[in-house]
């Protein structure tokens, strides 16, 4: 089904809860409703979101605001088939017509333990992180409690506590509105960096319209716990040293335990959630960088920072923010959240 409305009132998607309107509102439940929609009809700008938490919103939106419904999560074959072509009627359950042999390989996982999930773009993304900590299947856990949807997650490579999204990511489907067709990119053919992919370039930004993403999860624990303090954090809550009691959903609630210590909840305060990037430096940079530091702060004092395999260096944005004594610092209805310098309400 396509709902359409006008003048809608998108305070609620957007999560800064800014108060402004869409001239055109269209909401589509399938990959059917999808191709039903008149591009070339709709007013302009046209503007495909998620769950708003990458939005700042400074005025009414005098164009149209698109959003998918597409709603499911299905496990393949694990690992033995993968789909090649979306179904266009979208109707049922799965939408694929047929599959093809997988061929992937990842980590010294064995494609026996690997299992192919698609999820719908309009799924919450954190829904989709609480159903695989649920079915025991590792890879998702770290992402928990991240805002969103499952399509914008695969635009804009979502990441968190050393994982990032691209990292279980296997091939995500689209509708390629240009073309009016459909077209399915893999892992490479996304191009995905650091807070990036190919969906964001100039060139193509807006074209391609995520239908669903197809995730390979592992059913062979893979904890991935070297980020910060998140290891003794989790063996704590696992109530002790042996790593094997660790599961999917210990990590999860960990995770999000510590993510609403630091994070403020939309619903309570406006915000998009930590959206800073980290940035990355030469060697020489970060030399003159820490040299300044020890200068203000003392010969000991050690720059928070992670060397990276290229030979640059990645800072925390939060403490460069910290350092600059904006944490906390307000300008009329805007401020540095108090517990978290990447973080603006």
């Amino acid at each position: 089904m396509i709902k359409t409305e006008y003048y809608k009132d998108l305070t609620k998607m957007n999560t800064f809860g800014m108060k402004v309107k869409a001239r055109c509102f269209v909401e589509y439940d399938s990959v059917a409703d999808l191709v039903d929609i008149e591009f070339e009809e709709l007013a302009r700008p046209v503007l495909h979101i998620g769950g708003g938490s990458n939005l700042l919103f400074t005025d009414d939106f005098k164009g149209t605001v698109l959003h998918s419904k597409i709603n499911f999560i299905e496990i393949l074959d694990e690992c033995h088939s993968v789909p090649e072509t979306p179904s266009q009627e979208g109707l049922g359950p799965s939408p694929y017509p047929g599959v093809g042999k997988c061929p992937l390989h990842t980590d010294g996982i064995s494609s026996d333990e690997l299992v192919l999930v698609s999820v719908g773009a309009g799924v919450v993304f954190d829904d989709f992180c609480d159903w695989a900590a649920k079915e025991g299947l590792w890879g998702a856990e770290n992402l928990s409690y991240i805002p969103g949807e499952v399509g914008a997650s695969a635009i804009q490579n979502i990441g968190a506590y050393g994982v990032e999204v691209k990292d279980i990511i296997h091939k995500v489907y689209c509708y390629d509105t240009l073309e009016e067709e459909f077209v399915s990119f893999s892992l490479e053919e996304c191009g995905y960096g650091y807070r990036d992919s190919i969906f964001k370039k100039p060139e193509i930004k807006g074209r391609y319209i995520v239908t669903h993403v197809v995730f390979a999860l592992s059913r062979e624990a893979k904890p991935q716990l070297g980020y910060g303090h998140l290891r003794d954090a989790v063996m704590a809550a696992a109530g002790g040293s042996d790593e094997s009691r660790i599961t999917p959903a210990i990590i999860r609630k960990v995770i999000i335990k510590i993510r609403k210590e630091k994070l403020p909840e939309p619903s309570v305060m406006g915000s998009a959630g930590s959206f800073f990037m980290n940035p990355v430096i030469t060697k020489e940079h970060y030399l003159k960088i820490e040299a300044a530091a020890k200068a203000e702060l003392g010969a000991d004092y050690k720059v928070p920072h992670y060397d990276l395999s290229d030979g640059t260096v990645k800072v925390p944005a939060a403490w460069m923010i910290e350092q600059c004594g904006w944490k906390g610092k307000r300008s009329g209805g805007a401020a540095v959240y108090d517990k978290q310098p990447l973080v603006i309400v």
